[in-house]
């Protein structure tokens, strides 16, 4: 017990010394992260460059044209208008939309039909934005690396069993993602409901788009809220909800 704490009081003592703190942007949290943003460029147009290379991307001008104009005003709105900013859309029937560090985000044409029309869409694309601003890729990158060091100090506080230590690694490290992936998109829930507010898409879209998340996934298996990386489709829509007022102080129609 006293090699466990020494390793971890060792532990904390390095990351206090190597962390970046950092605060996203709209919501004001303090982060923790330990890539910089021009790795996180990098990172970000390998990544998309593999996705997107394996995937169909659409070439129908009306699906492409929608997406491009709702992206261009949410990002001319953000804090980082300069980022390599590129969208695409991804021809599959899956409703999803995804970003990866830098600016890079694609959206699948089966979230179209959810989100209806460009207020429905701006709330998706904010979302992924959001998640860009919010540099959440680089954040649970860093979570894992200290996750993997605190399990590491764990595991030689258990050195006469190997096994345990290495199910205590695992065990450390889903803990810290399952919470933090929900808190992030929650987050990134919030900082796209400004974003659209500030962009000229009434925010009230938002809540709208995840009761028709909500129909569209009746029927569907997914695990408990609690051992997911997603809010349910309620918790999302209660607190964007909770978090309307502040995002219609920054909505002017266009």
């Amino acid at each position: 017990m006293r090699n466990l704490r020494r390793s971890l009081a060792l532990l904390v003592l390095a990351v206090g010394v190597l962390v970046s703190c950092e605060t996203v942007p709209i919501t004001g949290r303090s982060q923790v992260n330990l890539i910089s943003e021009q790795d996180e460029v990098k990172m970000g147009a390998q990544a998309y460059q593999e996705v997107t290379g394996k995937a169909k991307v659409s070439g129908e001008p009306a699906a492409n044209a929608q997406v491009k104009r709702v992206a261009q005003r949410i990002i001319a709105v953000s804090d980082k208008p300069d980022l390599p900013w590129e969208v695409k859309v991804i021809e599959e029937a899956q409703a999803n939309a995804f970003a990866l560090p830098g600016g890079k985000i694609a959206v699948y044409t089966g979230i179209l039909p959810i989100t209806k029309d460009d207020a429905g869409l701006a709330a998706v694309i904010g979302h992924e934005v959001g998640h860009v601003l919010a540099h959440h890729s680089a954040e649970r990158v860093s979570q894992q690396m200290i996750g993997q060091g605190l399990g590491g100090a764990l595991a030689s506080g258990l050195g006469a069993n190997p096994q345990l230590g290495q199910q205590a690694v695992g065990l450390l490290t889903q803990g810290l993602q399952l919470p933090w992936g929900r808190k992030q998109e929650s987050e990134a829930d919030h900082i796209g409901l400004v974003l659209m507010a500030k962009a000229g898409y009434d925010p009230h879209a938002a809540r709208d788009l995840w009761v028709r998340m909500a129909a569209a996934s009746q029927g569907s298996s997914r695990p408990p809220e609690f051992l997911s990386t997603h809010p349910s489709e309620e918790t999302r829509i209660k607190q964007i909800e909770e978090s309307m007022p502040e995002a219609m102080r920054y909505y002017k129609p266009r």
